[in-house]
């Protein structure tokens, strides 16, 4: 889909307003770079069944599985610092600086977790190595949200702005299809040993190296507007403190994002990052066939989503956020009991749930960046999000496993259903902020 298609916007009582080439190309060159950032951080989630083995003293597959599990919950355990951190740096120094540095980051660790030797070779060096990278990546992944979320919707037409930041999840989206056909490609054609000794390793060195691209796109995009204002009128004044602003001015809208987040990030990372792996270790649904599962969904999601931005950007905020909510409500308990019917019934699961996901992640952006003033918006997006998502999000695919290795698989439905219930009431009672003037 073209971003010229929704870029003309007609804002009450306001002249038609068109984005001007230098914001398409700001645009453009964020989503690009917020994908290949991505690809790095879906990786991990995509090949953590087969590289386990590679750096954690042999016990069990489950055992193995968890324990990298576990890794990769630490690595969102980082996010809230990454949030703080790179949020108030972006928020201080502009979004520009703060994109091209959580990129150089992510691409960093990607390449070293592509190089550390197994355990058989270095012992405890190379879980070592795995947490040091994963805790880089976190850190980098903290601030990447918040961070593109602001610059894209900074970049949008008035009445286009859930439309453009759409863009910021179809990148994350085309980061985690990328990882998923990394994972097609090489199940489909190495063998099981060439696949645990390197053929994970090829999939991090492609996310490194895709990194350098970002970087590349990052460094030669200008500034938003909206941020250059912003720091003019403040030239003179006392050093900004945005996270102690966010916190002190703002505390209401940072909570309502930790609320808007929990159910979205919940049944995002089941839906669109762990599935296969998920069906594979719990179902034993082959995992080169629940890949190609995960993938087509993944292409329907990326498709539907701008379109969930126009639809937002027309109908609103709240009614397109209750739809996704009360949809995984009635999905919950009859897709737990169809992911073990093979490939049809998982490809079946996977794609009503991404059309439900559509509702969140096509609003998601917009909806926090709504809520805070330009000078406080990256960290007010970034911290509470990550939060909720160190919570919620990392500890998903973990719990989820855990209870289908120790007897609990009949309620796994639970866990989801408590989230979206939870996610219809946020949604139904926050304010409504399409067509909000931020500055």
């Amino acid at each position: 889909m073209s971003l010229r298609a929704g870029v003309t916007a007609t804002a009450p009582g306001q002249r038609d307003v068109r984005m001007t080439d230098k914001q398409r190309r700001a645009v453009v060159a964020g989503a690009v770079g917020n994908t290949v950032e991505w690809v790095d951080w879906a990786v991990y989630s995509a090949f953590a069944p087969i590289f386990a083995s590679q750096f954690f003293p042999k016990a069990d597959k489950t055992a193995d599985l968890l324990a990298t599990l576990a890794v990769f919950a630490v690595g969102f355990g980082m996010r809230p610092i990454g949030a703080a951190v790179l949020g108030a740096y972006a928020d201080r120094r502009g979004r520009k600086a703060g994109m091209t540095l959580t990129i150089s980051m992510m691409a960093a660790a990607a390449l070293l977790v592509a190089v550390c030797p197994p355990y058989s070779a270095i012992g405890v060096a190379a879980p070592t190595v795995l947490v040091i990278a994963r805790l880089v990546q976190g850190f980098s992944a903290g601030g990447e949200f918040g961070t593109s979320s602001a610059f894209l919707i900074e970049s949008a037409a008035p009445n286009r702005r859930a439309f453009i930041g759409s863009w910021q999840q179809v990148s994350v989206g085309a980061g985690t299809l990328i990882a998923s056909l990394l994972g097609t490609l090489l199940t489909s054609t190495l063998s099981d040993g060439a696949l645990t000794t390197w053929g994970w390793r090829a999939a991090f060195a492609v996310g490194g190296l895709l990194g350098l691209i970002g970087l590349w796109l990052r460094s030669a995009v200008e500034e938003t507007d909206a941020f250059t204002e912003m720091a003019e009128r403040r030239d003179g004044d006392s050093r900004p403190r945005p996270l102690r602003d966010m916190v002190a001015k703002h505390p209401r809208a940072a909570l309502r994002v930790i609320g808007i987040t929990i159910a979205g990030t919940l049944l995002y990372y089941i839906w669109v990052s762990y599935m296969p792996g998920y069906a594979h270790a719990a179902e034993g649904v082959p995992l080169s066939r629940a890949f190609l599962a995960n993938t087509l969904a993944i292409i329907v999601f990326l498709v539907m989503l701008p379109f969930g931005g126009m639809l937002s950007d027309r109908f609103g905020r709240k009614p397109t956020m209750v739809i996704f909510a009360a949809g995984f409500l009635l999905l919950s308990w009859p897709s737990f009991q169809l992911i073990g019917g093979g490939f049809w019934s998982l490809l079946l699961v996977e794609l009503v749930g991404m059309v439900f996901l559509v509702g969140y992640s096509a609003n998601c952006a917009v909806v926090m960046a709504e809520q805070f003033p330009v000078e406080v918006r990256t960290t007010g997006i970034g911290l509470p999000y990550a939060l909720a998502v160190a919570v919620f999000g990392g500890t998903a695919p973990y719990v989820t496993t855990w209870m289908a290795t120790h007897g609990h698989r009949d309620n796994i439905w639970i866990y989801t259903a408590i989230a979206a219930v939870i996610g219809v009431v946020v949604y139904a009672t926050m304010p409504e902020t399409k067509g909000k003037e931020i500055g």
